[in-house]
């Protein structure tokens, strides 16, 4: 048996130094490789989160409107629309309609105006061709606001749509903050009733109502130009009108045309029908102030007379147009 004390081993210090480098250099390139992604807390969680909610609602508001000027008035015409437009409007007036226009020296060089026409069509191609005739022959450059009805402003959508291009909503309010702004308006005193008649009672003048045209034109002191449109009729022939499930809901009666509701959204695309505008002689206020607006009688008088002076313009378009198409 060796009794002999065991010696213990000698380390070269140098090895060990290169042997913690290795072991250390090893666990770096470990925890570089398979490192578990670090946890969020949860008020950073709920921070990201608002800033990704924020970027999609910045996102979804500005969806299709990077082409908008952003610069529109206080009625919602935007200029950079409308002159985007013109191309379909010059092809809807002059070549699918071949609008025959007349009557351009009647209107006033310069001052806001009143134009009022016969009401025609479910949808207001008539305001929006007037407004389109008067910008592209009128010295100034003028384009009129053409005045919605209320249910069909309010329909999904049509509210933007109609106001970018000039139309505005319909009511006494707007048409006198226009005028006295300078601006001109285009106003249908027939309504709704004028919109929805059936193709057998086309180009009968309805009933004006109250004098509401005549009053606003007097009080504000500015000319009133009658206009005499056809062909609108025939772009949206109404055949009949189904009134009980509109009735239920709270709607205007549902027209039905040769097109609508058989053939869906093409439905709506006009009729290429022969047009007709012409603009007649203002209204003589010569001797009349705001005033005279109270005078019942009056202003009943002058409301016959309008409503003559554009059932005289359409029966002379009538006459003046070889065929409906044609």
């Amino acid at each position: 048996m060796n009794d002999q004390p065991q010696s213990r081993p000698v380390y070269d210090e140098d090895a060990l130094v290169e042997v913690r480098e290795a072991l250390s250099e090893l666990r770096r390139e470990i925890d570089t490789r398979f490192r578990r992604p670090a946890v969020p807390s949860p008020r950073a969680a709920a921070r990201d989160g608002l800033e990704l909610f924020d970027e999609l609602r910045r996102r979804f508001q500005t969806l299709g409107m990077v082409e908008r000027s952003g610069q529109v008035d206080e009625f919602g015409l935007d200029d950079v629309v409308v002159s985007r437009a013109q191309p379909l409007l010059d092809f809807l007036l002059e070549r699918w309609w071949r609008a025959d226009v007349s009557g351009l020296e009647n209107l006033p060089v310069e001052g806001p105006c009143l134009l009022v026409s016969n009401r025609s069509g479910l949808l207001p191609w008539d305001g929006l061709m007037i407004s389109h005739t008067v910008s592209r022959w009128h010295p100034q450059g003028v384009r009129p606001r053409f005045l919605v009805a209320d249910w069909l402003i309010t329909l999904p959508f049509a509210q933007p749509t109609l106001a970018r291009v000039g139309g505005v909503r319909a009511c006494r309010e707007n048409a006198e903050r226009l005028l006295r702004s300078g601006r001109w308006v285009v106003a249908f005193p027939e309504g709704q009733k004028g919109a929805a008649k059936v193709f057998r009672q086309r180009y009968r003048l309805q009933r004006f109502g109250r004098g509401g045209a005549v009053r606003v034109a007097l009080e504000n002191q500015v000319p009133l130009v009658p206009v005499g449109v056809v062909g609108a009729e025939e772009a949206h022939p109404v055949l009949f009108k189904v009134s009980a499930p509109a009735r239920a809901v709270g709607l205007p009666p549902v027209p039905v045309t040769p097109t609508f509701p058989w053939l869906g959204p093409l439905g709506l695309v006009p009729l290429p029908a022969r047009w007709g505008i012409r603009f007649g002689e203002p209204l003589a206020f010569d001797r009349l102030t705001p005033d005279d607006a109270g005078d019942e009688l009056l202003v009943s008088r002058l409301t016959e007379e309008l409503r003559v002076s554009i059932q005289r313009l359409m029966e002379e378009g009538l006459r003046a147009r070889s065929g409906v198409f044609t």
